[in-house]
């Protein structure tokens, strides 16, 4: 452990037994929390509640598997296909949609909304003649920080393997009826329930021909100066089977990338002066996601990749990385590329194709999960900590650290965490209280900080890296 003063590896101990310094395993112990493939627990885990392991046991394989199965009877959901046929084509699967999630928006009390969000795309790069383009929306607004906004997605439109085919059959389920019927179970399962902060539920479209749908959404957010904390986009999760046959039913890739894909010249300037190249607000909600997502009651492991997408392989996300907001990808752990972007045939007595029978729908319904613990949690938890900062006015060989103090009403204080340069996970936690500013007897020189909020009922946020300031 990292420290100047013996006493700040002393073993002040909090009511709950939990030492207020903790290193990685005594933090993950107190908290439950399951190793990881780095190795460990983090000191920053966060075990679920009770309320989060209700919400999570409702979410029903069988159902998600209807979903999936009703989408890919559409035919084919290509951008390009009939908008007005009601039985096939991507206008028939929208309004399918739409239809399902007002259906639970009836449930909510009025504070579920679920609409269409359409736009004409003008010829472009695999648009060839003017499309409407139409991303179908379910919005659960939050009862105490409204403004604070999540957002989960996935695209319900296809492709096979010409991707200006739009009258084949491409029934798309595993890319990306699987991330659709993952969007609107949680949809089923939030819509009774009152998260802290809002969550939206996505379906886009346009994402096969270049990421349209999703385009257009994180520019109509950002005109709105709406405050996404976090987007993830689930593309590609419903099977775990390999190309070679082997399987891995229980790990989940999450793809984030570290120099965020917005950075300005002068931002840049400071990463690499600090070295913040591992702490980009998505590296920070990456690792929130380990923290909450790994575990029992979701029975999965996030294998973490720090790399913005797959090669020659782009997603949703991206989109909300360019307008400045945190977002990551959810993709299954191995690849059966004779199941994506194939035309439907059998060659050499091989099934090509994206069917339903090559989906593993346990699968689906345990990234679902790992999707609901994350989202529920961050909107139930306190907002990332703003205007973070590491007083750099004068040489010292202590860390002064300051921040705003959040609005939340049940705002409890704040924990500074710290890690070695050389540790992709924070390794040690110091609580705070209910303040702006900390003095660490630690060198800035040698460790990373970070700060992250904490409630009342001890949810915690995603950690703010602090940049150099006064």
């Amino acid at each position: 452990m990292p420290r100047r003063r013996t006493v700040l590896a002393s073993a002040a101990v909090t009511a709950a037994g939990v030492p207020l310094i903790a290193s990685a395993g005594q933090a993950a112990a107190a908290a439950g929390g399951r190793g990881r493939e780095h190795g460990g627990g983090a000191a920053t885990a966060q075990a679920p509640d009770r309320e989060l392991r209700k919400l999570l046991k409702e979410i029903d394989a069988d159902r998600i598997e209807a979903t999936v199965r009703r989408l890919a009877a559409f035919g084919t959901r290509h951008t390009l296909s009939v908008q007005d046929d009601p039985e096939r084509g991507i206008g028939a699967a929208r309004d399918w949609i739409l239809a399902e999630l007002k259906k639970y928006a009836a449930v909510s009390g009025g504070r579920m909304t679920a609409e269409l969000q359409s736009y004409i795309q003008e010829p472009a790069s695999r648009i060839p003649v003017a499309t409407k383009i139409t991303n179908v929306v379910a919005t659960l607004r939050g009862s105490v920080d409204p403004d604070r906004v999540y957002v989960v997605a996935g695209h319900y439109d296809s492709r096979v393997t010409d991707v200006m085919d739009a009258t084949s059959d491409a029934p798309g389920a595993d890319d990306d009826a699987s991330g659709v019927a993952l969007v609107m179970e949680l949809a089923r399962v939030m819509a009774k329930r009152r998260p802290a902060a809002t969550i939206v539920f996505v379906a886009v479209a346009g994402e096969e021909q270049g990421l349209y749908g999703s385009g257009y959404s994180a520019k109509q957010f950002k005109a709105a100066g709406a405050d996404i904390q976090g987007m993830f986009t689930n593309d590609i999760i419903g099977s775990s089977r390999a190309d070679d046959g082997t399987r891995d039913p229980y790990t989940v890739r999450l793809f984030t990338e570290g120099v965020p894909t917005s950075e300005t010249p002068a931002q840049a300037n400071t990463r690499r002066s600090v070295g913040g190249e591992n702490d980009s607000a998505t590296r920070q909600l990456a690792r929130f996601v380990s923290d909450v997502g790994s575990n029992d009651a979701t029975g999965m492991n996030v294998r973490v990749v720090y790399r913005r997408d797959r090669y020659l392989r782009g997603g949703d996300h991206i989109p909300f990385l360019e307008q400045g907001y945190p977002a990551a990808r959810f993709t299954e752990p191995a690849e059966d590329f004779a199941h994506q972007h194939q035309d439907v045939r059998v060659e050499d007595g091989k099934q090509y194709g994206d069917l339903p029978e090559f989906c593993d729908f346990d699968y689906i319904a345990r990234v679902t999960r790992v999707n609901g613990a994350v989202l529920w949690t961050l909107a139930q938890a306190p907002g990332t900590p703003r205007e973070a900062r590491i007083v750099t006015s004068n040489l010292t060989n202590d860390t002064e650290l300051k921040w705003a103090l959040g609005a939340e009403p049940d705002l409890a204080g704040y924990e500074v965490v710290w890690r070695e340069t050389t540790d992709s996970e924070w390794t040690h936690v110091i609580k705070v209280g209910l303040t702006t500013t900390h003095t660490v007897d630690l060198s800035k020189d040698n460790v990373f900080f970070g700060v992250r909020a904490v409630n009342r009922d001890g949810k915690r946020s995603p950690v703010a890296f602090p940049l150099p300031g006064n």
